[in-house]
């Protein structure tokens, strides 16, 4: 009875296939090793599953989720028990740039993921959400009771869309689904996309960084470590029927509950690298949001997710692993 990690040459899907290996799980990874970002990252991570793999319980296979067929016969050589569903387009930036590449892999593969929870009969798929959902909520912090009728991006509007799409799957087929809604996640194995590996490439090569809105920016910055507990907790303890639908449907946040100013991010950052920054001010873009700030009440009470990576220090373990990997003395 396998686990199927789905974006396990991802980020956030590397950590948690990383950490159910080490419990002793058994993990079937997929993913389409795509080029939004640098692929030999994605074959970086894989190779370091591999070696982590002592007792042979990972399994990879490159898989697009957009490939219906690809994944029926993914089903027929394995019994899946249960889903960690992280594979999807993302960035907001990128998604009023290449709209369609959204639909496509948020929309269509989540699409495919949930008719394969169908098929398997599993137990529980988690599936990533994201903070986009708030959009430009003025209420903060953010809360999962809060309306989010209002993304400002399309990334934001299929994340919503895959919320609406679990809960059709919960009610008609009593499949269990839990969202979690992602804030900004950092730490080692990260993406070139995101603003650590941006920002500390820059500083390192003596090259300006661009801070949007003014650099007023504030993030819920959460280690990737909290995060992948956060999910395994979520995993291990399938969503129960909801009161107001009846179906075994549950969303949460999933973050820090402290924002960071990026001005002190920045700062921090600078300190980890013993270098400092120069810093250009751009405006807010569209489609972001000034301000990310996760109610994790919920989470905390009935799964017991705890962060306690404090910023400085997965800051620095962030550099060591970047310093490391490309090679900085």
């Amino acid at each position: 009875m396998a686990i199927l990690v789905t974006g396990a040459a991802g980020f956030i899907g590397f950590h948690v296939a990383q950490q159910l290996i080490a419990r002793g799980e058994e993990v079937v990874g997929v993913d389409n090793l795509n080029d939004y970002y640098d692929v030999s990252l994605k074959q970086s991570r894989l190779k370091q599953l591999a070696a982590d793999d002592t007792n042979n319980l990972f399994k990879f296979e490159k898989i697009d989720i957009c490939d219906a067929d690809a994944l029926a016969q993914l089903l027929e050589k394995n019994t899946i028990n249960s889903i960690v569903h992280l594979a999807a387009q993302a960035g907001v930036r990128f998604s009023i740039e290449n709209p369609h590449a959204y639909i496509e892999a948020n929309i269509k593969g989540f699409m495919n993921i949930l008719e394969l929870s169908r098929q398997a009969g599993v137990a529980h798929l988690v599936y990533a959400s994201s903070s986009s959902v708030y959009g430009n909520n003025e209420k903060i912090p953010f809360s999962t009771s809060d309306l989010v009728d209002h993304p400002v991006s399309m990334y934001a509007a299929t994340k919503k869309s895959n919320e609406l799409m679990a809960h059709v799957y919960s009610h008609l087929y009593a499949i269990p689904t839990t969202g979690l809604r992602f804030f900004t996640v950092y730490g080692p194995w990260g993406r070139p996309d995101m603003s650590p590996f941006i920002f500390a490439e820059s500083i390192l090569n003596d090259r300006p960084i661009k801070l949007f809105n003014e650099g007023k920016h504030k993030r819920d910055f959460t280690y990737v470590d909290d995060i992948v507990d956060g999910v395994i907790k979520v995993l291990d303890k399938p969503a129960s029927k909801c009161i107001e639908s009846g179906a075994a449907y549950k969303v949460y946040n999933i973050g820090n509950n402290d924002p960071v100013a990026l001005m002190d991010y920045v700062g921090t950052l600078e300190n980890a690298l013993g270098k400092k920054a120069i810093c250009e001010m751009a405006p807010l873009q569209p489609g972001d949001v000034a301000v990310t700030f996760a109610n994790i009440d919920d989470l905390q009470q009935e799964i017991g997710y705890r962060p306690d990576t404090p910023l400085d220090q997965g800051i620095q373990k962030f550099v060591d692993w970047y310093k490391t990997y490309f090679g900085y003395s």
